[in-house]
C-alpha cells in the first residue's frame, strides 16, 4: 500500500509560479512512476506530467511541456511539479498518483494504483 500526500497548492496571479509536491510512504518509491493530474469543476481529470521510477524519463501534456517541470527525489520519497507562467485555465485541483506502468501509458488515469487527495491551485487574472 502506498500513501500519497500533495502539498504546495494555493493562490497565484497569472504569470506567476507555483510548486506542488507529492510525498509518498508505504512502498518502494523508486518502483513507482509518479504522475500529476488535474481536474477543474465540470471537467474530466486530465494528465499533466509523469516521471518514471528513477527519474530517467519524463512525460508532459503537450500544452504544458514548456511551462511545467516534473522531478523526483527518491531519497526523500518526493515528486515535485514546478509550474511557471501560470494561466487562469491552470486552475484545478492537482493530484499525484503512483503506478507501475511505463512510457506513454502513464498518461492514462487507469494505469495508476494509488492517488492522493489533491491540492488546489487557483490562478487569478
Amino acid at each position: 500500500q502506498v500513501q500519497l500526500v500533495e502539498s504546495g497548492g494555493g493562490l497565484v496571479q497569472a504569470g506567476g509560479s507555483l510548486r506542488v509536491s507529492c510525498a509518498a510512504s508505504g512502498g518502494a518509491f523508486s518502483n513507482y512512476a509518479i504522475g500529476w493530474f488535474r481536474q477543474a469543476p465540470g471537467k474530466e481529470r486530465e494528465f499533466v506530467a509523469a516521471i518514471s521510477g528513477i527519474g530517467v524519463s519524463t512525460y508532459y501534456a503537450d500544452s504544458l511541456k514548456d511551462r511545467f517541470t516534473i522531478s523526483r527525489d527518491n531519497a526523500k520519497n518526493t515528486v515535485t511539479l514546478q509550474m511557471n507562467s501560470l494561466k487562469p485555465e491552470d486552475t484545478a485541483r492537482y493530484y499525484c498518483a503512483a503506478g507501475r506502468s511505463t512510457g506513454w501509458f502513464l498518461r492514462l488515469t487507469n494505469k495508476y494504483d494509488y492517488w492522493g487527495q489533491g491540492t488546489q491551485v487557483t490562478v487569478s487574472s
